[in-house]
């Protein structure tokens, strides 16, 4: 039974897809979203190593710049880099400068990852050209557009999460 379930719902061929996409329409939606966001992580990632950081190290640089540091946990949460990985991104962060770690007064069992002055001055040259690099691709793209895909994506959102 098992197996007649999996053989029913695999999808082995370009016309399985098709079939499956006029079934549910959403899939086509799902696949459309997923090679969206590739090509955004493609285009970004390749400018961002352009400026000499990783993706992962530039998406913490970017939440830290403008704050007064923050929990690693606060900073996993914004960032959708998981507690351990981050770690290590802190770790060499810190090892080249840019990131150091502050233990807040009354709790010593955690840290903050604050922005060093060179962190500072890296922030403030790779985030807005980062912006100028992203603008160009939605020059042309008309504001409200822009806010109906947003709206659109905050309810997709909202979906998953209830």
């Amino acid at each position: 039974m098992r197996e007649e379930i999996l053989r029913e719902t695999t999808i082995q061929s370009s016309t399985d897809l098709q079939e499956a996409t006029t079934q549910e329409p959403f899939l086509a939606v799902l696949r459309e979203l997923a090679q969206a966001y590739h090509a955004f992580s493609a285009y970004s990632a390749a400018h961002v190593r352009q400026l000499g950081l990783t993706p992962a190290q530039f998406d913490v640089i970017a939440t830290l710049g403008n704050t007064q540091g923050m929990p690693l946990t606060q900073l996993a949460q914004k960032t959708l880099i998981t507690k351990g990985t981050l770690t290590g991104i802190i770790d060499r962060l810190d090892e080249k400068g840019l990131v150091r770690r502050e233990v807040p007064v009354g709790d010593r069992r955690s840290f903050r990852a604050v922005l060093t002055p060179e962190g500072e001055v890296i922030f403030s040259r790779v985030f807005p050209a980062h912006i100028a690099y992203l603008s160009r691709v939605f020059a042309n793209v008309d504001a409200g557009d822009l806010e109906q895909v947003r709206r659109t994506l905050r309810a997709l959102r909202s979906r998953f999460q209830e």
